[in-house]
């Protein structure tokens, strides 16, 4: 038997515990605010963490490296998500084993449909 979770369903989890979890620490009062500034400091990870539906968009052209160089192939990737109950889309920069690199760009949408349609929009 596979158990599927969704991963923004996951993430929302996530952000619940962290702010939990810092209010124990914190105090209620600068709970929130300091989730916040651990989305911001680790928000190509969130981002790419929460997608709902991912695209290829294509390989990162980097300018000119010599065959010496231990180059990194990299991928932009289309992804569309829900973090912190609000939805985004955004292309994210992952590497060959999937992992997030960073964020070229995230636009947050007011509504699913939104989301879906800059998603549908982003090349």
């Amino acid at each position: 038997m596979v158990a599927q979770v969704n991963i923004g369903i996951a993430a929302e989890r996530v952000i619940a515990k962290l702010v939990a979890g810092l209010e124990i620490e914190f105090g209620s009062g600068a709970a929130r605010a300091l989730a916040a500034r651990f989305l911001d400091a680790e928000e190509c990870d969130f981002v790419w963490d929460a997608r709902v539906c991912e695209r290829w968009l294509g390989t990162l052209e980097c300018g000119s490296q010599s065959e010496d160089d231990d180059a990194v192939e990299l991928d932009r990737v289309a992804v569309i998500g829900c973090l912190d109950g609000s939805w985004y889309a955004a292309v994210s920069i992952v590497d060959g084993e999937g992992r997030a690199r960073g964020l070229m760009a995230r636009r947050s949408c007011a509504s699913q449909g939104e989301a879906r349609e800059a998603y549908a929009a982003l090349r």
